[in-house]
């Protein structure tokens, strides 16, 4: 029996492949793909450019300003749908294709489905060396496009039409798949673009993806059970798998039922509401004092869907019991066996349902529960105080973040590196699932606003609000363009500490002399004094630049309901943090120096060692 097939060029046929494809979500099915970021030029724009306009009132096409940010808008609303939905993105090749790597290896890192469609150079190599390309002196088969191989679950160079049904297949394979799920990207060689193949039409037959919900191995879970029974101090790590699984109500019923707290990573904040009395707050370097003070004691950790990286873990001095055993409830096995962990692979909604039903009527002692109940309404005290309002002339990054939440009560934030996200974890007061919205796994500069843009086309409903210190925005900020053309409702605050106010704290506390971060202490004629306002201004956002955390306040509430991409500016002190929480991270001190505050740094850092847990 001859097969169907209908004449297609590669180009079209990964448009055609892309709308076929479907998920469902609260019983609706939709699209799984929200859309492809375009940056068009002579390596995708007459292939994949024109593939797209064939398919553009199925499948929307967005123009960015900025190959990495509008692939850091993707990407953000990757994780703003909870990888349920997700987005492509496109470039030419050469510089346009390597502006993605930073994006990639943001998704990389933090898990994050997203398809990059970078072109490439000609398959045939008869016009090379073209425009913008790369050539390896010694492998003819290398191009630019090879720096995505580390940053990429998966990545195929597209050589031939028909390499694209395998190619194309394996990438929803790993843009679905729990454990494996991050960017992909297939490199478009841009001459086999435009070429064309007799397709099977059961290649764009209609396919609806569900997530897979992995259940756990019997052994490993009745290992985990069994140390939870014998717990007498527990506490659970909530990581962002919690809320990828959309396990929010099994870990709220779960802590409930057996009276064990819950402490929430950057990549897990909001699994649980703010208000939840077994809610401690953030742990590790930018822990709230209750989560830490539980951690120190803890005999069994139950981290569930986190990579336990360095922030969370005090980089492993937090844990303090002789006696701790770790228990890795994670989709991903490299995750769940980490530092020695008892491994329990599952999805977190099912592994959590599970643990509840075997652990049925055990509770912790009830003085576990209380204690951590008394230290968190200390701690709240703590953070009251840190974010009340002030009339200082230059007030600190809480009481701005004090001023964003009185202000717009209902908001979603969005961030990402520097001193913010430590501020925020600790002190900003997240009440639902995906409200607090923040890369600190690959804590990527220049991230917030593209990531806003990405949230507020994942969450139009929401009220989106993006934070971000002067010199994030300054190293990207052009998306704000793209939200004022798409008429998307967006808030900016930026917070102008005159430079690296984060890293100038982080150089002085390691002994180091102020030097090359805040702007006084750069080498420099003049010194900069840039009007954020009027530069956002300038792009198309209505902007004013406030005096006060009290004006701040004030203008977030009257624009709360108003439409349009709106940029509040206001300095802030680059010294002034958090005292209460937090705890040690280790960043190596120089062993030999010839200055006194350098040794006496190395001292206490050779101190600190001593508390680390090896293994």
């Amino acid at each position: 029996m001859s097969q169907k097939t209908v004449r297609l060029t590669m180009a079209q046929a990964v448009a055609r492949f892309m709308t076929a494809q479907m998920t469902v979500i609260d019983g609706e099915k939709l699209p799984i793909f929200g859309g492809v970021w375009a940056i068009f030029g002579h390596g995708n724009v007459a292939g994949i450019g024109e593939a797209l306009y064939a398919v553009k009132d199925q499948l929307p096409t967005y123009r960015g300003q900025n190959e990495q940010s509008m692939a850091h808008a993707a990407i953000a609303y990757g994780k703003a749908s909870f990888r349920r939905r997700f987005m492509a993105a496109t470039t030419s090749i050469g510089p346009g294709a390597l502006n993605m790597v930073t994006a990639a290896g943001l998704a990389y890192v933090n898990r994050i489905p997203v398809l990059l469609l970078p072109g490439d150079v000609f398959a045939n190599r008869l016009p090379d060396p073209v425009l913008q390309q790369g050539e390896n002196f010694g492998d003819g088969t290398v191009s630019v496009n090879d720096c995505f191989r580390p940053v990429s679950r998966y990545f195929d160079r597209i050589t031939r039409p028909e390499q694209i049904i395998p190619a194309l297949r394996r990438a929803m394979q790993v843009l679905t798949d729990p454990a494996e799920c991050g960017p992909v990207t297939l490199s478009l060689c841009q001459d086999v673009q435009a070429e064309a193949y007799d397709y099977p039409e059961s290649f764009f037959a209609e396919k609806v993806w569900v997530p897979r919900r992995i259940m756990p191995d019997a052994d490993e879970f009745a290992t985990a059970a069994a140390a939870l029974k014998l717990a007498k101090k527990p506490v659970i790590i909530a990581g962002g798998g919690v809320l990828y699984s959309e396990a929010s109500e099994s870990l709220a019923a779960f802590a409930e039922e057996h009276g064990i707290p819950v402490m929430e990573t950057q990549a897990g904040k909001s699994a649980l509401p703010h208000v939840h009395e077994l809610n401690m707050g953030s742990v590790g370097v930018t822990g709230t004092s209750a989560s830490n003070t539980l951690a120190e004691e803890a005999d069994v950790v139950l981290a569930v869907g986190s990579r336990l990286q360095d922030f969370t873990t005090g980089s492993w001095a937090l844990f303090k019991n002789e006696n701790l055993k770790l228990i890795g409830l994670n989709v991903q096995p490299f995750d769940a066996h980490k530092h020695n962990a008892l491994p329990l692979v599952a999805d977190a909604r099912v592994g959590l349902e599970a643990l509840d039903a075997a652990l049925m009527g055990w509770q912790v002692e009830s003085a576990w529960t209380q204690k951590a109940l008394k230290l968190k309404e200390d701690w709240l005290a703590d953070a009251d105080a840190a974010r009340a309002a002030s009339n200082v002339e230059l007030p600190s990054d809480a009481q701005v973040i004090g001023a964003v939440q009185r202000g717009r009560t209902k908001a979603t934030l969005v961030c990402a590196s520097g001193g913010l996200p430590g501020e925020l974890h600790k002190l900003w007061r997240a009440d639902g699932p995906g409200s607090y919205h923040l890369d600190y796994g690959f804590s990527t500069m220049g991230y917030e606003i593209a990531g806003g843009l990405g949230v507020a086309l994942a969450r139009p409903e929401d009220d989106v609000v993006v934070m971000v210190g002067d010199g994030s925005y300054l190293m990207m900020n052009s998306e704000i363009v793209s939200a004022v053309m798409m008429g998307l409702k967006l808030t900016v605050v930026v917070l102008d500490n005159s430079g690296f106010g984060c890293i100038n704290r982080l150089q002085m506390a390691t002994g180091g002399a102020n030097f090359n971060n805040l702007f006084r202490d750069t080498f420099h004629v003049e010194m900069p004094n840039v009007d954020f306002a009027a530069h956002a201004a300038s792009m198309g956002a209505k902007a004013k630049k406030l005096a006060s955390v009290a004006e701040l306040e004030t203008a977030l509430a009257e624009s709360e309901g108003a439409g349009g991409v709106h940029v509040f500016v206001i300095d802030t002190d680059p010294l002034v943090t958090t005292e209460a929480g937090g705890h040690w991270w280790d960043v190596a001190v120089p062993e030999v120096s010839e200055r006194p505050s350098v040794n006496a740094a190395r001292e206490a850092y050779v101190k600190a060692l001593r508390a680390q847990r090896a293994g």
